[in-house]
């Protein structure tokens, strides 16, 4: 049980400096507007590099091969569904432009009926 929670811990962590590393020039376009496009790639690569400092550990902590409870299509089934909360929460705070529609929902509705054919044995 450890694991699996560690490795989604991992994963929330992980995720919440990929979406910044992606997303963040955009909702703080007001602070970094001034640098150029190779800067701000420079800079989401700094970023991203904290992402993979999580990711990777989570991916081995979990995986079954390494003595986690996770096989490899449940460990990605949850990355994704970890990757669109933390995306969800980030575009909610950050994101005033865009609003959380019906057809957003009906998405993640589609992603948790993935969750349950991956995980059903």
């Amino acid at each position: 049980m450890f694991k699996g929670i560690s490795t989604v811990v991992l994963l929330v962590i992980s995720n919440a400096f990929m979406t910044l590393a992606w997303y963040g020039h955009i909702a703080f376009k007001s602070k970094l507007e001034r640098f150029g496009m190779l800067a701000i790639v420079l800079l989401s690569w700094g970023i991203a590099l904290f992402e993979y400092c999580f990711q990777v550990p989570a991916n081995r902590i979990g995986s079954a091969q390494f003595g986690g409870p996770f096989s490899i299509w449940e460990l990605k089934v949850i990355q994704e569904v970890v990757s669109l909360s933390v995306f969800t929460l980030f575009a909610l705070v950050f994101m005033k432009s865009d609003t959380l529609r019906w057809n957003h929902l009906a998405g993640f509705l589609c992603l948790i009926l993935a969750v349950y054919f991956i995980f059903r044995k």
